[in-house]
């Protein structure tokens, strides 16, 4: 339950540090640190506007997005505290609860008939089947140098403490660091700061939401921040490291993890829609760079 509870406590933070990052780097005071989670409360008082062409599915749509958010989150342990619910292959279903949450938002947004909204769902859908294969083969590596199948299992057992592992863990956490950008529409694959019909992605998909919809896709969105984050700071996190050092030792990768998103937003450019697919297969690369090198690692005894 630690492990839930900590990603539901970084989700409400983490999209904060963002917001201050870049605003520091730009020589601005910025908003409040809580002003997202105060967004949300105002839309949560507000009703819903439904286009006439729209059906239930549009209705649950954002609750489908959030809930799906919330069981992946079950899965993931932090270190040696284990996940809520944990067996072998949880990585599968934690793939399939994302994609499915996704996929609801996805049809939601293409039943509104928009011709922007479709755009937007037809780049998420091609984005997310570019970055899966870095996702399966990062948690394979895992897999491979643990010799378990779990998230618990493997995070538990992972020891990054040798020289040659350690590698290893960097290669694993900047992977990790790359879907994250993109799962989550962060520069440089999208911007969730335009508006732009002709350059959105994620946020072209929700323009028809309002009111508590909106609330809950933006509330399932901090929560998958946080959740990749989550998959980051495990890679990275030493040995044996158990109690409150553990947890002091989430908070901090945390907090530096929402530095290095607003770092790379403000330092960065955001790609052209033509060079995003080579920049996927490039994080794929990477990730099968990781399997590569824990293969030989395997295969020599080191």
């Amino acid at each position: 339950m630690i492990p839930f509870i900590l990603i539901l406590a970084s989700a409400l933070c983490v999209k904060g540090v963002i917001n201050k990052t870049r605003a520091r780097l730009a020589g601005r005071k910025g908003c409040r640190f809580f002003q997202p989670l105060l967004t949300v409360g105002v839309l949560l008082g507000k009703g819903e506007i439904y286009s006439t062409s729209s059906t239930w599915l549009t209705r649950v749509a954002p609750a489908v997005y959030l809930a799906s958010a919330l069981a992946a989150a079950l899965l993931l342990p932090l270190g040696v505290f284990p996940a809520v619910v944990s067996f072998d292959g949880d990585f599968i279903l934690f793939a399939y609860l994302l994609a499915f949450g996704k996929l609801a938002l996805v049809l939601a947004a293409m039943e509104s008939g928009s011709s922007f909204q479709g755009m937007g769902s037809a780049r998420e859908v091609l984005f997310s089947m570019l970055v899966e294969p870095c996702f399966f083969l990062l948690v394979g590596t895992l897999a491979m140098v643990t010799g378990c199948g779990s998230f618990s299992a493997i995070f538990a057992k992972f020891d990054n403490m040798s020289v040659n592992l350690l590698m290893l863990s960097l290669i694993l956490a900047y992977s990790f660091l790359n879907v994250a950008l993109v799962e989550n529409g962060r520069v440089p694959v999208d911007d969730t700061r335009t508006h732009l019909e002709l350059t959105m992605v994620h946020e072209a998909m929700v323009l028809d939401l309002s009111g508590v919809d909106l609330a809950f896709v933006q509330m399932g969105s901090w929560l998958k921040l946080s959740i990749w984050g989550m998959l980051a700071v495990n890679a990275l996190i030493p040995a044996r490291t158990t109690g409150w050092p553990l947890i002091l030792w989430f908070a901090a990768a945390m907090t530096a993890y929402g530095a290095v998103i607003g770092l790379i937003e403000s330092l960065m450019a955001r790609n052209r829609m033509t060079k995003n697919a080579t920049y996927l297969v490039t994080v794929s690369a990477i990730g099968l760079l990781g399997f590569t090198v824990a293969f030989v690692l395997m295969t020599s005894g080191l």
